[in-house]
């Protein structure tokens, strides 16, 4: 996207506006600080590289018109809310019964790949988050120019900043986990990020589709 200087205004409102939309404490961001609290900030970032695929893949659909087509079929939209939402009752459900706090793995590697598989299926299987992608870009593009090369452009500045927020919820549960160092005190966040993530996939289930225009 080729923006002028006379553009700048527009970055100026856009980046604090993708910003707060970054921070906002959702399933993955709750997912990042969960996984800082029990296995520190090293491990929570590795993993939390797991939901940038999905919304890599979000920004390419909204750039080539997809996003839109997701907004108008009900049927479509309720599909993948449906999948969404059981996986976050199914992922939250877990964690609430978890056990231990510390359950070891057969090596970090391996421990990482399954965080991270979760930070992955847990973005890519939300609906809502394309439809956010899609509405949130529409008001800053130029309709006298292509509108591709611009999302793109968007799409890239909103991951930067997205991993930026990554790095500040894993900074965030690293301090908690130090707050909360027992087995005890690590159970607790756990169980309450789950709660979390069972209102999440609740309040996905019962999410309705955007009126299209």
């Amino acid at each position: 996207m080729n923006f002028g200087i006379g553009d700048l205004g527009i970055w100026a409102i856009f980046v604090p506006a993708a910003f707060a939309l970054n921070m906002f404490p959702g399933p993955n961001n709750v997912l990042a600080m969960t996984h800082a609290a029990k296995f520190g900030f090293p491990t929570a970032l590795a993993a939390a590289a797991g939901r940038f695929p999905p919304f890599a893949a979000f920004v390419l659909t909204a750039a080539v018109g997809l996003g839109a087509v997701l907004a108008a079929s009900a049927e479509l939209f309720a599909a993948l809310k449906i999948v969404g939402g059981v996986y976050l009752l199914w992922l939250g459900w877990r964690m609430m019964r978890s056990r231990t706090a510390a359950r070891e793995e057969a090596g970090e590697d391996r421990r990482i790949g399954a965080l991270a598989a979760r930070e992955f299926w847990t973005a890519a299987t939300n609906p809502k988050a394309m439809l956010v992608f899609t509405a949130f870009f529409a008001p800053f593009v130029d309709p006298g120019r292509p509108a591709f090369g611009q999302i793109l452009a968007l799409g890239a500045v909103a991951l930067l900043l997205e991993f930026v927020a990554v790095m500040l919820y894993a900074f965030a549960g690293t301090h908690l986990g130090r707050l909360t160092r027992s087995p005890r005190g690590l159970l607790v966040v756990e169980r309450l990020s789950g709660a979390a993530l069972v209102a999440a996939g609740v309040a996905l289930l019962f999410a309705r589709r955007p009126a299209s225009p």
